[in-house]
């Protein structure tokens, strides 16, 4: 399976870092979109169906941290020293803590529930006559948590340019996060309503707006490892503990809040087994 969609992929996109980090992050920001448009077929999906898609999307994300960041950073790229991928887990994380400072949790305007650590929290979300207010921080919120997957693909594939081998692996990561963009768009969708979008097609502009950002950083990532190779286990880190916090400080309490703790969390095991097997089946 590896060899025959290594050979296709290089077939048709070649080995240019540049070209390969643009395909990633078109590939797995159109998966976000077609899971933002889902909404309009599916119109009212239920909490307990969303829970379930966002726990699929969060074992995804804690899998690919591990099998195609973390680890091949550490053993590939740093001769087995453990600090400079390490280090990079920490300031991806420090870096989302630290925007979550400016920009509200998405999990406040997804809810409508408020944290004692959010960004500014106030007596009340932002009222009818602030429709526009609340809707622009509710882009801002996810359009911040799309990040790191579209860094991750384009530093995957700077991985690859630097070592050819690492193609597999880059392709499962971009198979990976494409999936699990498909839940997470509709789940972007269904917030946009709740945050005070009214009419579906805004809704799916939202979602497009939450993809978009992930195909320049997606090239940005693919360029800049390629260009500071020394720069690579630290950028993996990077990206992996950003995925890391969102997951913890996001995704899970949102899928947790409703009672369905046990689906979500199976949905999550079943997320983290897909990426697994994709893991191991391309990157082998």
């Amino acid at each position: 399976m590896q060899s025959g969609l290594v050979e296709l992929f290089v077939s048709l996109v070649g080995t240019d870092p540049l070209v390969m980090g643009l395909v990633g992050g078109i590939v797995i920001a159109g998966m976000n979109l077609f899971g933002a448009s889902l909404v309009l077929v599916w119109r009212d999906p239920s909490e307990r169906a969303l829970d379930i898609a966002l726990g699929f999307a969060a074992g995804v994300m804690l899998a690919a941290a591990f099998t195609s960041l973390i680890l091949p950073g550490i053993e590939e790229y740093s001769g087995g020293n453990p600090i400079p991928t390490l280090l990079g887990v920490a300031l991806g994380a420090l870096f989302l803590d630290q925007a979550d400072r400016f920009t509200p949790h998405a999990h406040y305007l997804l809810t409508g529930r408020k944290r004692s650590d959010a960004a500014g929290p106030t007596e009340s979300l932002p009222g009818s006559d602030e429709r526009l207010t609340g809707v622009v921080l509710f882009i801002l919120a996810i359009t911040l948590h799309n990040m790191p997957e579209g860094l991750a693909v384009g530093v995957g594939f700077g991985a690859a340019a630097t070592d050819p081998s690492q193609l597999g692996g880059a392709l499962s990561l971009m198979l990976a996060i494409g999936i699990q963009n498909i839940p997470e768009g509709l789940a972007v969708s269904v917030a946009a309503i709740n945050a005070g979008l009214d009419k579906r097609f805004y809704a799916v502009v939202a979602g497009v707006r939450a993809g978009v950002v992930e195909i320049p950083l997606a090239v940005l990532g693919a360029i800049a490892v390629t260009v500071v190779e020394p720069l690579l286990p630290y950028a993996m880190g990077f990206a992996a503990g950003a995925m890391l916090f969102v997951i913890s400080d996001e995704i899970i309490p949102e899928t947790h809040r409703s009672g369905h703790e046990r689906v979500a969390t199976l949905g999550l095991m079943a997320g983290a087994i897909v990426m697994l097997y994709l893991d191991i089946s391309l990157a082998a």
